[in-house]
């Protein structure tokens, strides 16, 4: 017979877990390793001021595989004055983006907003502000070489009937190609290329999501580069949409205009989602989940597709109600980074 000190011990092992067959449940997997098995990588625009809240930086760290500053790279703010630079917030988000091992996306290099004041009442020529402006994206993109790895280096520049914007770059002075359509933008693609060319470069722009005007311009303006060697890598594409988006043709037309971009080469990104609501009641936040879904799938099905992000991920910082009034709740996490039906549905689609 066992003798009581057998007894005794065997009594021990069970208090102490020794004699368990319990598992541990692992976690859920994140948005990033979903999308990593259709080798799309999934970020967010984000903002080094929020780092310091922690559930901010441990949802942004986990769930994405890339970051992009929403505003930190902006001209404006990364060369507030002739001769400074500020990388400040941009080195924060580079170093938070390698600690979690994350890629960062650059955005932009050229745009008619958030130019700072010292350049839009310099009065420059417009061969002095050629020399400004090929200094600024040699010295942003000579100092992020090697740890961002695309850029979005013109952003809007064309119109909603397809027409080139008025700006300060293009034609008010511009630097050098006023009225000469798309060359001032070849001219900047190809001074990005010389400072980094290892990175993708991108044109990025809004409401050219479908067949329309836009979109035909941006096309025209993408099959020309290609077919004479300038250096382009892909296309941006915001989508800051409402419930509207949400029709059959709208959504047929999007993937026929991925698709026209997919056949010269190109990457695609989805750089800027975010779908607007106008209440957050359960039927408008399960429309907006329907709606991530079904943009999310359309990435998958798309191989050139390589990028699905969304500008910000918590609604306790999304940019929509300081620019949409009577609208919010835009994003996949709610301002108590809960998540919403739109992670969910996100997360199945990818």
């Amino acid at each position: 017979m066992p003798s009581l000190a057998a007894f005794l011990l065997l009594a021990i092992m069970f208090a102490c877990g020794g004699g368990s067959n319990t598992t541990t449940t692992p976690p859920p997997p994140t948005l990033r390793q979903v999308a990593a098995a259709h080798n799309i990588t999934v970020g967010a625009a984000a903002d080094s001021r929020y780092l310091s809240d922690s559930n901010y930086a441990a949802i942004l760290g986990t769930e994405y595989s890339q970051l992009q500053a929403e505003n930190q790279m902006k001209f404006g703010i990364i060369h507030p004055a002739f001769s400074t630079y500020d990388f400040t917030g941009g080195d924060a988000l580079v170093a938070f983006a390698q600690a979690h091992t994350m890629v960062v996306r650059g955005h932009t290099l050229v745009w008619h907003n958030q130019v700072p004041s010292w350049v839009t009442s310099g009065n420059y020529a417009a061969p002095q502000l050629s020399t400004i402006l090929q200094n600024h994206i040699n010295t942003v993109m000579g100092h992020y070489a090697g740890q961002v790895y695309a850029w979005d280096v013109v952003n809007e520049a064309f119109n909603d009937d397809g027409t080139m914007r008025d700006t300060i770059w293009y034609d008010q002075p511009g630097i050098g190609f006023a009225r000469m359509g798309t060359k001032y933008i070849e001219q900047v693609l190809t001074w990005a290329h010389a400072a980094d060319s290892n990175a993708k470069l991108f044109y990025n722009d809004y409401n050219a999501e479908p067949l329309d005007a836009k979109s035909d311009a941006i096309y025209a303006m993408a099959q020309d580069f290609k077919t004479r060697g300038v250096p382009l890598d892909g296309i941006g594409f915001q989508l800051h949409i409402d419930l509207t988006f949400d029709n059959p043709a709208t959504l047929a037309s999007l993937t026929g205009n991925l698709q026209r971009f997919a056949a010269l080469g190109l990457d695609l990104h989805i750089t800027e989602l975010d779908i607007r609501l106008q209440d957050s009641s359960a039927s408008s936040l399960a429309a907006q989940a329907k709606l991530y879904g079904e943009i999310a799938a359309i990435c998958v099905q798309q191989p050139s597709c390589k990028v699905f992000q969304t500008w910000g991920f918590t609604d306790k910082y999304s940019w929509i109600p300081s620019f949409f009034q009577g609208w919010g709740w835009a994003l996949p996490f709610d301002a108590n980074y809960q998540k919403k039906p739109a992670y969910t549905s996100i997360k199945n689609a990818l």
